[in-house]
């Protein structure tokens, strides 16, 4: 079923679309792809004055404030390259646009993500970010327990394998939301 259209508390939240992260490799969308697909829809939530929360995971060079176990800790693991926690210039931020730094997967532990969100009676918030199994997932699953209604863009979201983004999106975010496109996303806001 398509999405036909949005509620008029919606949120844009886009999850890791940093430097770093969107340098990697991705499947089955390019980084460029869903670069330009987040960029899409950052602009039109923009212009409709919706939020749009830009997520980046960051933390200190030696992963001293990290949420996961220090074993998880390994030489490498903490990226060193001065940028790799920047946001990509093509999706924001933008001068009204909400800035969440998170530690964890999860972009509603220890952030004040839910807050911005409640202030604002946020009610449905259309997902994406990279990578689709790991920080929008884990995004999705809390945003589901916080009693928000989700809509995933599965074109604007990729994982590192194929095979990750598609089990998310064909098992697990039906039983959490609904599935559109940017293009649909983007037509159903025209109705708001």
């Amino acid at each position: 079923m398509s999405l036909t259209e949005l509620e008029k508390d919606t949120a844009l939240v886009l999850i890791d679309m940093q430097k770093g992260i969107a340098a990697g490799p991705t499947a089955p969308h390019t980084s460029e792809q869903v670069i330009a697909n987040s960029a899409h829809l950052a602009e039109a939530f923009r212009a409709r004055q919706l939020p749009v929360i830009l997520v980046r995971v960051t933390f200190a060079a030696d992963g001293s404030d990290l949420f996961v176990p220090r074993a998880d800790v390994t030489p490498g693991s903490v990226p060193s390259a001065a940028d790799w926690d920047q946001l990509v210039e093509a999706v924001g931020p933008a001068g009204t646009d909400i800035i969440v730094e998170k530690r964890s997967w999860n972009a509603f532990h220890g952030t004040a993500l839910d807050l911005h969100l409640r202030r604002r009676n946020i009610t449905s918030i259309v997902l994406g970010g990279i990578a689709t199994s790991i920080g929008v997932e884990s995004t999705a699953r809390a945003a589901h327990d916080h009693g928000y209604h989700l809509i995933f863009a599965s074109d604007a979201m990729t994982d590192r394998a194929a095979k990750m983004h598609d089990h998310s999106v064909q098992y697990l975010f039906p039983r959490l939301g609904r599935i559109a496109t940017t293009e649909e996303v983007l037509a159903a806001l025209k109705t708001l």
